[in-house]
């Protein structure tokens, strides 16, 4: 049990005592940092000791010293806090795991939390201290990954392809690896002079999530790169353990840009290969999958423009043939020919013509010639050709009774051939009907 003595204030007269609790200060009266800090440490000597996971990221083991420092990560979020332990504690743990302790670590620790009020600062006092199982980590992943399946994550719908021909390839890898060499000499072999755009990162340990992540966005916003490479190749199923991490996972699944996941071996399956939009089983499989070969593709051409000529080839010659039978025709070995059946065809016709017109005039003048004769025996001048005449005064009216005339009246006698003026001298009124018996 911590016991702890707040330190005494010195009476003041003219000032007000100092209030008790955090909510009775004010900005008059206010707490003097010690005081704070006194009621932190306080406050922290109350809890218990617990049970905490972490991830190892800073020991550097002092040897000869009776205590040893080291910092823990927070597997999902960035916050980290300071951790001791006595040196033979770690010794026995240690000797009873059979293994050290390293940084990259993930462990589980027993420990008190204890303040520092000179400096303010928070840390572990640990008695135990032990790695998290490989098969525990693995029980997480897989239910990480059901939920991630779940969410449809992995659906292949959500897959895109990879561009034939990238103008410029991503390529998030660890610092002097051999998997960035493998990608660019293999890739660089099938497509000399490959513009590639880098970013080394660290693959492993605490820093990896928070690296690979940010390599991944940055290069997702870089309008150069059409696909992006992840490599590592392999290693260690707590190596790996990085690409797995739920954030990691739905960087690589929001983003735009095709990814390829070069992360492990055959054997290996973490969560950002199934995400990925392909999963190559090495690097040297994911240059080979980024770009076409070139000499591949250069007898690929070649073939096609053999194949292209063969057919425009065989496509002129049976045209050739066809202008050549037609050359063979004797129309045109003499065209004449051609105007002189028809000039004959159209002497016929015209011979044709002239005689159907003929025909149709002869019998039209025959018609003709007995429409006139009806009309003349029907028409005054056929009458009149027959000895009559027509008597008419002399304002045209038509004389046709003796009644219409008097003595002395002058008419107008129409003949068949001119006319003639007369004088009445007298007329004869015809007698008045005899009555019926």
């Amino acid at each position: 049990m911590v016991h702890v003595t707040v330190p005494t204030e010195p009476t003041d007269p003219a000032r007000a005592p100092l209030a008790r609790l955090a909510r009775d200060t004010t900005p008059d009266n206010p707490w003097p940092l010690r005081l704070l800090s006194s009621k932190i440490e306080e406050y922290v000597a109350k809890m218990t000791h617990v049970w905490v996971e972490g991830q190892v990221v800073q020991f550097n083991r002092r040897p000869g010293s009776g205590m040893q420092y080291l910092s823990l990560r927070d597997v999902d979020a960035d916050m980290s806090m300071s951790m001791s332990i006595f040196t033979r504690d770690l010794t026995a743990l240690e000797k009873a795991a059979g293994a050290q302790v390293t940084e990259g670590a993930r462990v589980v620790v027993h420990a008190k939390p204890r303040f520092w009020t000179k400096r303010g600062s928070l840390e572990l006092r640990a008695d135990d201290i032990r790695p998290v199982g490989v098969g525990d980590l693995l029980a997480r992943i897989e239910q990480l990954r059901r939920v991630l399946a779940a969410e449809g994550l992995f659906a292949p719908e959500r897959k895109q392809p990879l561009p034939f021909l990238p103008c410029a390839v991503g390529l998030v890898c660890g610092r002097n690896a051999k998997a960035e060499d493998d990608v660019l000499v293999n890739a660089r072999t099938r497509w000399p002079g490959l513009p590639f755009v880098i970013r080394e990162v660290a693959v492993q340990g605490a820093q990896a999530v928070h690296e690979v992540s940010a390599a991944l966005q940055d290069l997702d916003a870089d309008e150069r790169v059409d696909v992006i490479v992840v490599a590592r190749g392999g290693g260690a199923v707590e190596d790996l353990l990085p690409f797995s991490d739920e954030g990691l996972v739905r960087t690589a699944a929001a983003a735009r840009t095709p990814i390829v996941s070069a992360i492990g071996h055959e054997t290996d399956c973490p969560l950002l290969d199934l995400v990925a939009d392909y999963r190559a089983s090495t690097p040297t499989d994911a240059a080979r999958r980024i770009v076409p070969d070139l000499a591949e593709e250069t007898v690929g051409l070649d073939s096609a423009r053999e194949r292209l000529r063969a057919v425009l080839t065989a496509r002129v010659e049976a045209e050739q043939r066809g202008l050549d039978q037609v050359r063979e025709r004797p129309v045109m070995a003499d065209p004449a020919i051609i105007v002189r059946d028809k000039a004959a065809d159209l002497d016929q016709i015209r011979e044709r013509v002239r005689r159907a017109v003929g025909a149709a005039l002869s019998l039209a003048r025959a018609d003709l010639r007995a429409d006139r004769a009806r009309l003349t025996a029907l028409s005054p001048q056929g009458v009149l050709d027959r000895g009559y005449a027509i008597v008419r005064k002399p304002g045209g009216e038509i004389i046709t009774s003796a009644e219409d005339v008097t003595k002395g009246d002058l008419i107008e006698g129409l003949l068949a051939s001119g006319r003639m003026v007369a004088q009445v001298v007298g007329a004869t009124r015809p007698a008045p009907d005899a009555p019926d018996d």
